[in-house]
């Protein structure tokens, strides 16, 4: 069978994408740098793609982050718990020369067990070093490479001399699409716990503006009507005028300044600390009657 030409293979290509993502629509972009030794194809933008784009427009937001080594992840289940499970699937490497790390690279204190001719390298990336049973010993922790850094020669030899394999390589969640519309994977964290509290943060932002500037809404009523009984309240305990609900609160007065004119007894703690002061507090039952509580302290 005669192999096919690049244009076809192109065309194939793209026919074959648009048909699974008619029957799933929701899928990942994802970056697969430094993936499996066999590299993804380059994903080349050709005029046959047009075609499609009529019958599903919305195909059309995937053509900007179609490039570089990028595959498409495509399903039919809940997209959070598929992302979990790329994520988990990634594999150690040992840092080459001339890559880009992904991440920071530190290496900890430890005895290297090489030689002490090989102290001049260590010397030469900057690690302090000491001497200790004829070994190399680093003394502190270094900071090696930092993320996005070309990795050095001396670097990536020091890695492999010590075992260290500092990399984790897997597939880069990059974009997400979902029916038609494509966002960031980060929107696959907000959860509707998080989802709700955004909204309590909401209401109390426009409950406190409604309050300062005076203009009543829905949410805000319930607090300008407990501000306004507070302003009852306090009138009718400078007027002495009494209503059930207003008789709790000068109940509650008359205990605070029944407290000042009582005289306090001094006792020790059980553990021998320092002494605390005691009250008998009264309280008030009704206008005519009144009773001794049990004693009551505060330390101090």
């Amino acid at each position: 069978m005669p192999r096919e030409d690049r244009a076809t293979w192109i065309s194939n290509y793209f026919l074959k994408i648009i048909q699974l993502l008619d029957c799933n629509p929701k899928c990942f972009i994802v970056g697969a740098d430094n993936v499996g030794s066999k590299q993804m194809q380059q994903i080349q933008i050709s005029l046959s793609i047009c075609g499609y784009l009529e019958n599903n427009p919305a195909l059309e937001k995937l053509l900007p982050h179609i490039w570089g080594n990028v595959g498409f992840v495509l399903t039919k289940e809940d997209l959070t718990e598929i992302r979990d499970m790329l994520l988990a699937n990634k594999m150690t490497a040992v840092a080459s020369a001339r890559a880009i790390a992904p991440c920071d690279v530190a290496v900890p204190p430890q005895n290297t067990g090489l030689s002490p001719k090989m102290a001049s390298f260590f010397q030469a990336l900057g690690i302090t070093t000491k001497i200790s049973r004829g070994t190399i010993e680093i003394m502190s922790d270094v900071r090696l490479i930092k993320a996005r850094d070309k990795v050095g020669t001396r670097e990536a030899t020091l890695l492999n001399m010590l075992n260290i394999s500092p990399f984790f390589f897997g597939l880069i969640i990059q974009q997400v699409f979902n029916n038609g519309s494509i966002y960031n994977p980060e929107i696959l964290d907000i959860t509707e716990e998080t989802l709700y509290l955004r909204f309590l943060e909401g209401i109390r932002n426009v409950v406190n503006f409604c309050l300062q500037t005076g203009y009543p809404t829905v949410v805000s009523v319930p607090c300008l009507i407990i501000n306004g009984y507070k302003w009852v309240l306090s009138v009718a305990v400078e007027t002495e005028y009494t209503f059930p609900l207003a008789e709790k609160v000068n109940a509650f007065l008359l205990v605070l300044c029944m407290l000042q004119l009582l005289q306090p007894r001094w006792k020790s703690r059980k553990n021998g600390g320092n002494l605390m002061k005691i009250w008998d507090l009264v309280y008030l039952i009704s206008p005519k009657e009144t009773t001794i509580s049990k004693w009551t302290w505060l330390y101090l």
